[in-house]
């Protein structure tokens, strides 16, 4: 769903006919609490699933359990360092046709109330993750960490600032494979998500650069560094990459936990999701938030929904 077209008030607070934030209820503060929460990018989470099923786990009720909680820990981390972000990109949201619709950017959201919603997600996802495991705990705590100096320094770096993306990918992979004590777990499966990661993190730079033009290095300092040749150069070597790891993985009966040949069957429906994106992000001009692609776009949603159904069926049938 496009913002334009969500419950919530379309344009920033300092625009005639728009309640400040003084003036509402309690209920609608929380709303628009939840809304910087970001809840679509929850999906994102879902990687932390990757391990529980891929190591043929997804059937051992206790382990799968861990798995959602460790997801659910994610969310409260992950959510908590969206408000971060928001609060440190307050005033360069603001010039973003699309970001300055955000409760903080547009004043709709009191930045204590933020704060303190920030403060206590963090602590409750990291005592979650220790509920589950020490190192599951660890592991939060490094996403954290890592993810602050990203907000308030590495964002800023070009190619590094896509190249933390990747590593953010990795540790929501990583978080679950500790969580549910992987023993089959193949290696390529990090090289795969690390590689997925970098496509849609450097089509969505593509994205704001042709959504922002001149304006581009005014909201990120790092898009100055980047261009739509560059990108695109980038965008080639890693959706090549991608599929040839995710084939090697396939090939591989020890770690596919199948027979290789079924395994295989799995690869078009790849070839068609990593093709479909690139029609998005090239001809369509699309690439922002890839939540947005994956729930806007139909083709893409069912390709990845059968995608998902395909490898259950491999490993567990």
């Amino acid at each position: 769903m496009d913002r334009a077209t969500e419950p919530f008030p379309p344009a920033p607070a300092d625009q005639p006919g728009l309640a400040k934030e003084s003036t509402l209820t309690t209920g609608r503060r929380l709303l628009y609490l939840l809304r910087t929460l970001r809840p679509k990018q929850w999906t994102k989470n879902g990687f932390v699933l990757v391990a529980l099923i891929f190591d043929g786990k997804l059937l051992d009720v206790p382990l799968a359990v861990a798995a959602v909680w460790t997801l659910a820990c994610f969310c409260l981390v992950a959510s908590s360092v969206y408000i971060l972000n928001d609060l440190v990109d307050i005033e360069r949201d603001r010039q973003h046709p699309r970001k300055r619709l955000r409760p903080l950017a547009s004043g709709q959201l009191n930045p204590g109330l933020a704060k303190g919603a920030m403060v206590v997600l963090a602590v409750a996802g990291l005592l979650g993750g220790g509920m589950t495991s020490l190192n599951v705990g660890l592991t939060l705590g490094v996403y954290l960490l890592l993810n602050a100096a990203y907000c308030l320094y590495l964002k800023n770096l070009v190619i590094i600032d896509v190249m933390m993306i990747a590593v953010f990918f990795v540790l929501r992979v990583a978080a679950g494979a500790v969580a549910v004590e992987v023993s089959a777990f193949s290696p390529w499966l990090y090289i795969c998500v690390s590689l997925l990661a970098l496509l849609i993190a450097f089509g969505k730079r593509r994205h704001e650069i042709i959504l922002l033009k001149e304006a581009a290095s005014g909201h990120r300092s790092s898009l100055k560094q980047y261009n739509l040749a560059f990108l695109d150069q980038i965008i080639g070597i890693v959706t090549t990459s991608g599929l040839v790891s995710y084939t090697f993985y396939s090939f591989e009966a020890e770690t596919a936990l199948a027979d290789p040949s079924r395994m295989m069957l799995t690869v078009p429906l790849i070839v068609f999701v990593v093709f479909r994106y690139l029609y998005l992000i090239h001809v369509e001009q699309r690439g922002g938030a890839p939540d947005d692609l994956l729930f806007a776009d139909r083709p893409l949603f069912a390709a990845v929904v059968l995608w998902v159904l395909s490898v259950v069926a491999v490993i567990y049938v």
